[in-house]
């Protein structure tokens, strides 16, 4: 699987911690889309990128970072046909992806330690989308073609 990571400033170190332990842990590609210091970087900017790279079918799936998670996941969820959805517990990052297919994860460096981040993203990258709840992410897929579509 190939995966897309990326974090503002505040979420630097912590996107570093991440990294790290996906590269240790896993045999999965990772793609860090910045920030690569602890300058001030736009959120929205990373979020951006990460999520085009998806919907252009280049990452399986991605992973934000910001200091809540919150701005990273507002970002990433105005590109159309992305999912993003806020995760700091396993059980929510596993529920992103088996119910929901989300095809990112996002976490806040302030809320949660990086201890508690890699579990997230270890049970977030272990979960397969089960397709029990396909009826419903095909009305949310439906309302986003309409809104795009203008109708």
């Amino acid at each position: 699987m190939k995966i897309g990571i990326g974090s503002d400033h505040n979420g630097f170190e912590f996107k570093e911690e991440i990294k790290r332990f996906v590269e240790e842990t896993t045999d999965h590609e990772l793609v860090d889309y910045g920030c690569h210091v602890c300058d001030t970087v736009d959120y929205p900017d990373v979020a951006f990128d990460v999520s085009e790279a998806i919907s252009k079918g280049d990452l399986d799936r991605g992973i934000l970072i910001c200091g809540t998670g919150i701005g990273v996941s507002i970002a990433a969820n105005k590109y159309p046909g992305i999912r993003a959805a806020l995760a700091h517990d396993t059980y929510g990052a596993e529920r992103a992806q088996l119910s929901n297919n989300a095809q990112i994860i996002t976490m806040g460096a302030q809320i949660i330690g990086a201890n508690v981040g890699k579990k997230v993203v270890e049970a977030y990258l272990n979960a397969e989308w089960a397709e029990g709840s396909k009826r419903k992410v095909d009305k949310i897929i439906k309302k986003e073609k309409e809104f795009v579509a203008g109708e």
